[in-house]
């Protein structure tokens, strides 16, 4: 988005001003600028999604390890207050569902991967916060962009059928408006849609650690003594 707030140069003539483009969408009318701050506000907002999934995800992720050693170890020494201790302090899904079955031991084993699982849905969950509005926003942002380029198209054709004289600078406003909306719809639209297909990938590799974590401390539970 801010490459749409550099200054754009006009050709190197004599006598021919430069525009920024502050100055650009500010002749583009009322709807022009008010679909461009609605643009600004959903660019600033996938973005904050984005960084804030990608590091909540990517931490998700981060598991030593020797952690399901380390719970092996403490399971088969019979000491599963130590093992439960290491997933308290261990910041992670896996780690949040292992404690689940570890507060379930001695129960059937169908039981255990219930509560296992229903954590795990819970985490999935947490994960996937607010990706679905990185994706209204991948999808809203051109249509808002597409609309204003509508809007200015209107005024520029109502400019033409009501004015005597014809110029460029009269239509001016109501192409500004339509190119103006159009890029930054797309520009956000863009972002925000590979911000979400990076997301999801980033989930589902989450996921699968976790469904990995489960069968390993499954298979634990049913070692022989």
């Amino acid at each position: 988005m801010w490459l749409l707030f550099q200054d754009m140069q006009t050709l190197p003539e004599e006598g021919v001003e430069t525009q920024s483009a502050l100055d650009v969408i500010l002749q583009s009318g009322t709807v022009g600028i008010a679909i461009m701050v609605i643009l600004l506000v959903l660019f600033f907002l996938a973005v904050f999604i984005l960084v804030e999934r990608y590091l909540t995800i990517s931490k998700a992720g981060r598991v030593d390890q020797n952690f399901m050693n380390n719970i092996r170890a403490s399971v088969q020494s019979g000491n599963i207050e130590g093992a439960r201790a290491l997933c308290r302090n261990t910041d992670s899904p896996m780690a949040r569902m292992v404690e689940k079955g570890l507060q379930r031991i001695g129960k059937p084993l169908g039981d255990i991967d219930a509560a296992i699982e229903n954590v795990g849905n819970l985490e999935v969950f947490r994960l996937e916060k607010n990706l679905s509005r990185l994706a209204s926003i991948a999808g809203a942002a051109p249509m808002i962009g597409f609309f204003g380029t509508v809007t200015g198209m209107i005024l520029a054709f109502y400019q033409m059928s009501t004015a005597e004289d014809i110029t460029p600078k009269l239509l001016a406003g109501g192409i500004y408006q339509a190119l103006l909306t159009t890029a930054g719809g797309l520009f956000v639209g863009i972002l925000a849609f590979i911000g979400y297909n990076l997301l999801v990938s980033l989930v589902e590799k989450v996921i699968f650690q976790m469904e990995r974590t489960t069968v390993e401390f499954m298979d634990l539970l049913q070692e022989p003594a």
